[in-house]
């Protein structure tokens, strides 16, 4: 009979620690390939710019520094439209990074022509070609915040800025533990995080719910980022097995109180609707409509 062999360091072996439980959903970054590209051509515009002359050492230089700005820019801007599209409740981004990427790619592109032979008109026309592109390329931010029918603008307010406040700390949780170059700690900070945003969900599908889930998106998010933070500090200096442990343990446990939590605003939901028909069709039999 075959046997089939596996050791701690084989693709489905077993190693020392457990995986988690449940599916973990895995975000790519918004920011693909196409965007990354971009950090190539001011590269490429300051080391041909060392051939040239004093002034067109200098208009390659910041012309490359302007590309290079604008790139990161895009980067950023990427990322925050994903976040945005995500949610259902969404405040337009207050700076219009993919917009300011696709004007500074415009500028740098001109100074990189100038450095050439295209001369002022052709430099221009360079530039303005490289700004429509880009904006076909990558398109607009979003210019109008995103609300739902039948919720106060104040309401909706709230959890927008109450959502921004929790996806910062989980954004940087996720970062301290991403310097620690360990998949399986990034997988279950990634499971936490997937526990977390469905109470995101659920409170922007149902405002009302904010009340209740205010102090875990909060204070307890901010007591996990700090953690996450002295917990990175700590195992980058020693791999400490307690001390992983304990984190671990830390975010089942944080991970076990959202989801409950998350059910029970479901359910309470659930009973709300519930009242509410059942009031209203009270109200339809002493008015006497009967259903046919």
């Amino acid at each position: 009979m075959a046997k089939r062999y596996g050791g701690e360091f084989s693709p489905d072996g077993e190693g020392k620690g457990t995986a988690p439980k449940g599916s973990v959903k895995v975000t790519v970054d918004a920011a693909g390939t196409k965007a990354n590209l971009l950090f190539l051509p001011p590269v490429i515009l300051a080391f041909t710019s060392l051939n040239e002359g004093p002034t067109g050492l200098m208009l390659g230089l910041i012309g490359a520094g302007i590309l290079a700005l604008a790139a990161w820019l895009l980067h950023e801007g990427l990322r925050a439209e994903a976040a945005y599209d995500a949610r259902k409740i969404a405040r337009r981004p207050a700076l219009p990074r993919k917009m300011l990427a696709s004007a500074l790619t415009g500028i740098g592109v001109f100074l990189a022509a100038m450095t050439g032979d295209a001369g002022l008109i052709g430099a221009v026309a360079f530039g303005i070609a490289a700004t429509g592109l880009h904006v076909a390329a990558f398109g607009i931010d979003p210019l109008s915040d995103k609300r739902m029918e039948g919720i106060d603008t104040f309401q909706q307010d709230r959890v927008a800025r109450v959502v921004d406040e929790a996806e910062a700390y989980l954004s940087t949780m996720a970062d301290h533990i991403a310097s620690l170059k360990d998949r399986k700690l990034d997988l279950r900070v990634v499971q936490f995080q997937n526990a977390a945003r469905e109470m995101i969900r659920t409170v922007e599908e149902d405002p009302r719910d904010l009340t209740g889930a205010r102090k875990y998106l909060g204070v307890y998010l901010m007591g996990a980022r700090d953690a996450a933070a002295k917990f990175a500090d700590l195992y980058r200096r020693g791999a400490d097995p307690a001390a992983r442990g304990d984190f671990e343990q830390l975010l089942t446990d944080l991970e076990t109180s959202f989801d409950a939590k998350t059910r029970k605003m479901l359910t309470d939901d659930r009973s709300d609707m519930e009242i509410e028909i059942k009031v209203l069709r009270d109200r339809l039999q002493r008015e006497g409509v009967r259903p046919e």
